[in-house]
């Protein structure tokens, strides 16, 4: 649902601007504010889940989320809007990084990149289903009436909590330590090592999201605009690119098991440089149709392996934390994504715009080569 959430709103940007009489910019701050909501609540909601338990830390973020998502459907102008759009970004900064720790606690280290694949897994399911259900039933129900389908995950977080259990890692180490709580923030720079480990990870993390919300919320907009695209079509060359992800993703959980975290990141940054630059100069709809899908892959593949990598990295008393904090301030950074490309795409073009993100590609590897190390097949703390 949270993938969901954030595709609809880059295909229904363009109605929600006519009704509203948003600028650009306000379109625009929309994504922005709430990828930096986000950011707010991986801080607050990832301390709070390792001190109080995934299990009712992630209700509660799912309740926040859906309940903001579904105010925005009433919303009068900018501002309302925006105030929503933050505070569910609040909502959904905190369930990635719990869901992550969850499930990285409930499997055996020989599978952990692979349960991390399967948790983006989700987030890319929802985009893909935004892809084909907003063509379908925006002209039908509006804008108001799509933002109402994000209260469904309120339902979904009374089955998470009456039917799911703490992992056994984390009741132990609660068990243990009883009543003292160690600072999870302080945790996550405890010594050189861990400080450049997490300073890696915020890295790739931003590049993740930089190119991830750069490319998804504009390609629409550049599909439409530069080749003439429906809003039907456009959706389809975006599915298709969505599909790519999706077995980018699951390719990346199967082979970091196989050869490591850092191979397997180094592998498709090298991918996303390529892919990037030569999607950038493609203007044939058949070509950009299976190419879209090779770069979504190496794009957003990287994603199936951050669960794990953060959940090795930490000890329990900072592992939700360290996932929602690394990775939602990289979410944050993303944020500027849709920015940074709009005002490319308005000064020279969006082909211009997209090419210029291969570069960051290329900071990833270097961070990955000098600051990420290598915890393939580590045992929890």
């Amino acid at each position: 649902m949270d993938g969901f959430d954030l595709l609809i709103l880059g295909f229904m940007l363009p109605a929600i601007s006519v009704a509203l009489s948003l600028s650009t910019g306000q379109s625009g701050a929309l994504v922005t504010w709430t990828l930096i909501g986000a950011v707010a609540g991986g801080i607050l909601f990832g301390a709070l889940s390792d001190r109080y338990g995934r299990v009712r830390v992630l209700t509660w973020t799912i309740v926040l989320f859906a309940v903001f998502t579904g105010l925005c459907a009433f919303a009068q102008g900018f501002w309302d809007l925006l105030a929503y759009r933050t505070i569910a970004g609040i909502g959904l900064g905190g369930e990635f990084g719990i869901g992550m720790a969850l499930a990285a606690e409930a499997w055996p280290a020989s599978k952990r990149a692979r349960v991390s694949s399967y948790v983006a897994l989700g987030w890319q399911s929802g985009v893909l289903l935004a892809s084909l259900l907003t063509p379908l039933l925006l002209p039908h129900i509006g804008w108001r009436g799509m933002f109402l389908l994000g209260v469904v995950p309120a339902l979904v977080a009374w089955f998470v909590r009456n039917r799911l259990h703490e992992p056994e890692v984390f009741v132990r180490h609660a068990s243990t330590h009883g009543d003292k709580k160690e600072n999870a923030f302080r945790l996550l720079v405890a010594d050189g090592h861990t400080a450049r480990t997490s300073l890696g990870i915020v890295i790739l993390c931003s590049v993740q999201n930089f190119g991830y919300y750069g490319i998804m919320i504009w390609l629409p907009t550049y599909l439409s605009k530069a080749l003439g695209f429906s809003l039907t079509k456009s959706a389809m060359w975006t599915s298709v690119t969505v599909v790519g992800m999706m077995i980018g993703v699951y390719a990346f959980g199967q082979l970091a098991d196989r050869i490591g975290r850092k191979p397997s990141f180094l592998i498709f940054q090298a991918g996303a440089v390529a892919m990037v630059i030569a999607y950038s100069r493609m203007s044939d709809p058949v070509t950009m149709l299976w190419a879209g899908a090779v770069m979504g892959m190496f794009v957003n593949g990287m994603i199936g392996g951050y669960g794990a990598l953060i959940s090795e990295a930490y000890p329990t008393a900072a592992r939700a934390t360290a996932q929602n904090v690394l990775f939602n301030i990289g979410r944050g950074v993303g944020g500027f994504g849709p920015i940074v490309v709009g005002a490319l795409a308005a000064t020279y073009s969006f082909q211009v715009a997209i090419a210029l993100l291969a570069s960051i590609y290329v900071l990833d590897m270097i961070a990955t080569i000098f600051l990420i190390p290598e915890l393939k097949g580590v045992e929890l703390e």
